[in-house]
């Protein structure tokens, strides 16, 4: 009810100039008539003069040159009725391009009003409701069954069930227990729970995603910009246009108004926005969220590709090759202390210890003040022994689980390409552009893994940070436009310096999110060649709205101008124009 409110809205000023107009026509010769019209052109151009001044202030090209233009020279030519009409098909067009842009937005619009405004307060005051913003670190909150967890925090009710497919693309179930952590932005699948907050709304995981959505709804494309310099072509055309049907007709300011009218307002101002905020919306759909408007345009261009290895092209949530132990426990014993301090942590080893625990069924054990320090581990107490699992050095994928300076265990890592990756290099490929693995594994690692792919791919191994932005550097300095895949925290900065950066977002936001330009919420390798087809077509779409609507406007403007169109006509038939374009720039949101 609230969109339809919104989308309302947005017809209010045309529905004035529509009445003003009706009023102005009964009253024929009346006194009141002339300034009743007047009031109803001001109105109806009222936001078209304050962006255009705004834009004017800014020193830039305004767009609705030749609206005010044609309303001017009605005005002054006594013609009200045609300025009315002319004021109604540009408020009107605004309205029609609001609305339009709001249907565009839906998958967005849906994906931040999916976290709730307020939460059910249980300590203290069972029961009562608070706004997100209100609630603080260390309070209690219950969350219904079926409700998104609006904050992050830690679970105090014996158990739970979430659904995290929204932060991981994981499509199960995950079991929870005392002090396990809750994510805000995943779904209580399981009976009512009680979370303690851990993280206001400002650093809630789910805020971070909500606030790529804004980014993106904000953001100013090279397209729009590409659209400003074609309607600048476009109004020099429509002035000519004017001076010829000036002159053609011995100076009659009525084909001047015909040919003007017919070019009010520019169909391709309102198109273009249309058809990348479409594309934002078809990949929203999809679960990948563009940051930026301008990444779809240059993603569309892109000429060469680095990925990341692990976690991008591989699945990465390896799968436990090996237990060794170092001490008197059982394997079993080892791996339920290890899944009760990993079953806190979204890395991709820790999720290959939880599921090797579920499928051996060991007895499920508690961990408590559990610690995740980037890039050294995880530690946490459990039976009241801390415990510490950290990376081992060596050639292969293992972690071990040590207490004090004891090792207990050894757990050893296997991990495989998606199964989408092979197929989607190979399309990337067949359609010209080179790719390019830069990983931080051992070469004999990455060349297995490019192996695998089947297609023609240049291998960079062990690369540091610093490595992955020099060879990005060297591919911009071919004069490539380059794009990179990654999902660490050390790919963070090669995704900042390339022209696009992507993201998997399979870790709880991870540097390499905040870096990307478009982030993948799930880790399915093919949504890499869906973006690029997304961006492909929204692109084509937008180029085919600029040029449709430019070709229609100047064959109408044409026959205005030789007399076949009078003012009227010509204004309407601009908006069936402006209509025709813009149903056409929707088609990018499918």
């Amino acid at each position: 009810m609230a969109h339809f409110h919104q989308h309302l809205a947005s017809f209010i000023v045309p529905a004035l100039v529509l009445s003003g107009t009706v009023i102005y026509l009964l009253l024929g010769s009346h006194p009141l008539a002339v300034p009743i019209v007047l009031a109803t052109v001001a109105l109806g151009i009222f936001k078209m003069m304050r962006e255009t001044l705004a834009a004017l202030l800014k020193k830039q090209f305004a767009l609705d040159y030749i609206a005010i233009v044609a309303i001017a020279v009605a005005l002054v030519m006594g013609e009200y009725l045609v300025a009315a009409i002319l004021a109604l098909m540009v408020s009107s067009g605004g309205a029609l391009d609001d609305y339009a842009a709001k249907q565009a937005k839906k998958s967005l619009t849906a994906l931040v009003d999916r976290i709730p405004t307020d939460v059910i307060l249980w300590e203290g005051a069972p029961g009562r409701r608070r706004k997100l913003s209100e609630v603080k670190v260390g309070e209690e909150i219950l969350i219904r069954k079926g409700e998104v967890v609006a904050l992050d925090g830690t679970l105090l009710s014996e158990s739970g069930e979430t659904d995290e497919s929204s932060l991981t693309g994981e499509p199960y179930f995950i079991s929870k227990i005392t002090e396990d952590v809750i994510r805000s932005g995943t779904v209580n699948v399981g009976q009512p729970i009680v979370v303690r907050v851990t993280k206001t709304e400002a650093d809630s995981t789910y805020r971070k995603i909500v606030d790529m959505v804004k980014e993106a709804e904000n953001e100013k494309s090279p397209m729009v910009r590409m659209a400003e310099k074609y309607s600048v072509g476009f109004t020099i055309a429509a002035f000519a246009i004017s001076a010829f049907a000036y002159v053609h007709s011995d100076y009659d300011l009525t084909r001047v108004l015909a040919v003007l009218a017919v070019a009010t307002p520019c169909p391709l101002i309102i198109a273009t926005p249309i058809a990348l905020l479409g594309g934002v919306n078809a990949a929203a759909k999809k679960k990948i969220i563009v940051k930026k408007l301008a990444a779809l345009e240059t993603l569309s261009r892109v000429q060469a590709i680095v990925f990341d290895k692990t976690g991008t092209i591989t699945l990465g949530t390896p799968r436990v090759s090996g237990i060794t132990l170092q001490c008197s426990q059982s394997i079993n014993d080892a791996l339920s202390v290890a899944e009760a301090i990993e079953r806190n942590s979204l890395h991709p080893l820790a999720k290959a210890i939880v599921s090797e625990a579920r499928r051996r069924d060991v007895g499920i054990m508690h961990a408590t003040d559990v610690r995740e320090m980037l890039g050294k581990g995880i530690s946490g107490i459990v039976n009241g022994q801390e415990y510490m699992l950290a990376k081992t050095e060596g050639e292969g994928m293992s972690i071990a689980l040590s207490s004090g300076t004891v090792t207990q265990a050894v757990f050893g890592f296997e991990d495989e390409i998606k199964q989408q990756s092979a197929e989607t290099m190979k399309h990337l490929e067949e359609s010209g552009i080179s790719l390019n693995i830069f990983t931080g594994d051992k070469k004999a690692a990455a060349k297995k893994i490019a192996a695998q792919l089947g297609t023609r791919v240049s291998v960079r191994a062990e690369c540091t940070p610093q490595d992955k932005q020099d060879g990005i550097s060297a591919l911009r300095r071919e004069g490539k436009i380059t794009a990179m895949v990654g999902d660490g925290i050390n790919d963070a900065p090669a995704l900042a310096l390339a022209d696009v950066g992507m993201a998997f977002s399979n870790e709880e936001q991870t540097a390499s999110s905040e870096a990307a330009d478009i982030v993948f919420l799930g880790g399915d390798f093919s949504m890499v060649l869906e973006i690029w087809e997304v961006s492909k077509k929204t692109v084509a779409i937008a180029k085919q709205s600029i040029l449709a609507g430019i070709g229609m406007s100047l064959i109408a403007m044409f026959a205005a101008s030789l007399g076949f169109i009078s003012p009227i006509i010509g204004a309407a038939l601009q908006e069936v124009i402006d209509i025709a374009v813009i149903i056409n720039a929707l088609r990018a949101s499918r």
